[in-house]
């Protein structure tokens, strides 16, 4: 190889390296992810999780949470995220703090949850957060109200 030749391979590779630190620190493994494909027969509705901006998908086969613009997915000990609700799912190192802390009962969806729409939930989620609407419009009032009177009755007949 001649000399012009080496120096413009130096340059490509020098320059493909300083684009390569200057992304974004997201770890993204793709090989040997074989988390098992759901199948929606329509884009999934959702309810928030009470106390927070985060969403569960009550009618999957599996825990699918959406927040922040992303898809979240559990699976054998490890996190998953995908800007879709049906994948590609990619590993990330931890899951946003808010799963770390979920409320115990958050699965249990009562008739006063209310099943928001995927339409809804893409055009809304950004102003609901901003303008704090589920702290004014319920945010699972009527569950903690019912679940707070049942152990007030259970500690009374003790």
């Amino acid at each position: 190889m001649n000399r012009s030749k080496k120096l413009t391979m130096a340059i490509i590779v020098l320059l493909l390296l300083g684009f390569s630190g200057s992304g974004i620190a997201e770890v993204r493994v793709n090989i040997g992810v074989n988390l098992p494909r759901l199948v929606f027969p329509a884009p999934p509705p959702v309810v928030v999780i009470p106390g927070t901006y985060a969403y569960y998908c009550p009618d999957a086969e599996a825990d699918i949470y959406f927040y922040h613009g992303y898809w979240y997915r559990p699976y054998e000990e490890h996190w998953y995220r995908s800007g879709s609700y049906n994948g590609p799912w990619a590993y990330i190192a931890s899951p946003p703090t808010v799963f770390l802390h979920l409320p115990p009962d958050y699965r249990r969806v009562t008739i006063e949850h209310r099943r928001i729409p995927y339409g809804d939930l893409h055009r809304n989620w950004r102003s609901w957060e901003r303008g704090r609407y589920w702290e004014k419009h319920g945010w699972g009032r009527e569950e903690r109200h019912e679940r707070e009177h049942r152990e007030r009755g259970h500690r009374e007949r003790w």
